[in-house]
């Protein structure tokens, strides 16, 4: 199954980052998380080290696109299919760099792909 991964997953419950890992494991999608916080989100725990993730097919992004620079060489590394911007994360910039190594780029909302079962 093709796996997920939210990039700049928050503890809190409110956070649409945190929204997103509960609902992408509810609708069965293999699920991994990354954030500045070592915890767990529905079970899915967060990881603060991304040397932990492989086959990672999905990044759904919740940096915005200041805190997003610094990770640039590590998200092209992960070697996604595809990257999600979510609503504040827009960065053409950093579109540009996705597309220049295969990676296709989406901006949309990852709740919203969700709930119209277009994810």
């Amino acid at each position: 199954m093709k796996k997920t991964l939210v990039f700049g997953a928050s503890l809190k419950s409110e956070r649409y980052s945190n929204i997103a890992v509960n609902r992408l494991i509810n609708k069965g999608i293999k699920t991994e998380a990354f954030g500045l916080r070592f915890g767990n989100i529905g079970g899915v725990e967060v990881n603060t080290n991304l040397d932990k993730f492989q086959d990672i097919h999905t990044i759904t992004l919740y940096l915005n696109q200041q805190r997003q620079k610094q990770y640039y060489k590590n998200i092209i590394a992960l070697n996604p299919s595809r990257v999600i911007f979510n609503p504040g994360t827009e960065n053409p910039e950093f579109y540009k760099l996705l597309q220049e190594h295969g990676i296709e780029v989406q901006v949309a909302c990852t709740l919203v792909l969700l709930a119209t079962n277009q994810y």
